[in-house]
């Protein structure tokens, strides 16, 4: 089979490029308003760019030529705290994916608890393994849907005690919820361990 993407509108790529890209690791997302109002979003566009300084990026998307409030709460007040949920939060993550208006707190509806951020005004969430807080340093837009790379600076960790062990997560305790294409999730599942094989330092 051959599909010519010429012929294919931003829906359509967009399904047929969230099936291939899989399984893709989830940002939850706070970010503030300039009201005050946490907002909560998942993003499954997600990986880091940078290890020194670690830097975390985003893909965010419009709907109907409209940013998600996410976008534009982070490029208003240039934080926000990036969190990996495990699979007892699975419900709660997808549920954050509902569009609400500006001024609704998903954090609220979904009567999810926060932990004030120690360098940033944005909360982060408690029940979270780990969360990071981020500092927003670049934005490029791509596309014919101008869809915005946000790139932030992690400026703090916050993990789960149990999950460090010599300077690595342990992945299997993380239990990290993967996004595959159409409101489906995935765990991990059977994992594979292979030799270390040489490579330079960072």
């Amino acid at each position: 089979m051959k599909i010519d993407p010429a012929e294919l509108g931003a829906e359509k790529a967009y399904r047929l490029l969230t099936g291939i890209v899989v399984p893709r690791p989830i940002a939850w997302v706070t970010s503030m308003s300039h009201a005050g109002t946490v907002n909560l979003a998942p993003f499954s566009a997600f990986t880091f760019v940078s290890p020194k300084p670690p830097m975390l990026a985003i893909s965010v998307g419009r709907k109907s030529g409209v940013y998600k409030d996410t976008a534009r709460n982070i490029l208003d007040r240039e934080e926000y705290v990036i969190h990996i949920a495990d699979s007892p939060l699975l419900s709660a993550v997808h549920e954050s994916s509902a569009e609400h208006p500006p001024e609704v707190s998903e954090v609220e509806v979904l009567g999810l608890e926060t932990t004030p951020s120690d360098h940033i005004g944005v909360p982060r969430l408690t029940a979270a393994p780990v969360a990071m807080e981020c500092r927003f340093r670049q934005c490029l837009e791509f596309g014919d849907t101008r869809s915005r790379l946000i790139v932030g600076e992690v400026v703090a960790f916050h993990i789960k005690d149990d999950l460090l062990i010599n300077d690595k997560i342990e992945t299997e305790s993380l239990d990290p919820i993967a996004r595959i294409a159409g409101p489906r999730y995935a765990r991990l599942g059977e994992i594979v361990t292979l030799k270390s094989v040489f490579q330079t330092s960072k």
